[in-house]
């Protein structure tokens, strides 16, 4: 029986470089799984590979077929954005390992609808000055720039993965990305435990 990887930390923390770094490592062998969203795209994304972009009405439609497997609403400075996993028939524990990035919550309500046994956490952490500068970079390169976007995600992360959440949820282990190498061999070290039981 294979395992679910939820790659979780606040914004700037490196998740999305980790993720594409773990999925390139073949002696892994990860999934991806595609979550979905109702957010713009921004200019270096692609549909179907960091996310699945849908409208409002789509996203009703797996609400009415019971596809939702979690599903969190922002308000954003541009109105909700939906994130969510949807049990779109991609995901067999039979057959693989898979991946994804989320947060605790999407972490619990995964524990809640796969098992626990079978749903590890990765929790990558950083200095706050650190995302806050990785975050300012990548929003640089956006063709337009959502500076109050940015902060408003900034001070909401510092809520959400507030370390009363984490242990309610037992996030124990931190990786923590100031040295990119580093932290991926860790990573790659206890994913390979976790797949090889």
């Amino acid at each position: 029986m294979g395992k679910l990887f939820c790659l979780m930390g606040k914004s700037g923390a490196g998740k999305d470089t980790i993720l594409k770094r773990l999925l390139a490592d073949r002696e892994l062998n990860l999934i991806p799984v595609i979550p979905y969203t109702t957010r713009p795209k921004r200019s270096r994304e692609a549909d179907g590979v960091e996310y699945h972009f849908i409208d409002e009405a789509a996203l009703q439609q797996y609400e009415r077929a019971g596809a939702i497997i979690e599903k969190r609403a922002y308000k954003t400075v541009n109105g909700v954005w939906y994130y969510c996993t949807i049990d779109d028939g991609r995901i067999d524990l039979h057959s693989g390992n898979y991946i994804l990035i989320g947060t605790l919550e999407t972490y619990q309500k995964l524990k809640d609808f796969f098992g626990e046994d079978k749903i590890v956490p990765i929790y990558i952490t950083v200095d706050d000055g650190v995302r806050l500068e990785r975050a300012l970079h990548r929003e640089k390169q956006q063709l337009k720039p959502n500076y109050e976007e940015l902060c408003r995600r900034f001070l909401a992360d510092n809520i959400d993965y507030h370390e009363d959440r984490l242990k309610a949820c037992q996030i124990k282990k931190r990786y923590v990305n100031l040295d990119l190498e580093k932290c991926l061999s860790e990573i790659k070290h206890d994913l390979l435990k976790e797949i090889k039981g």
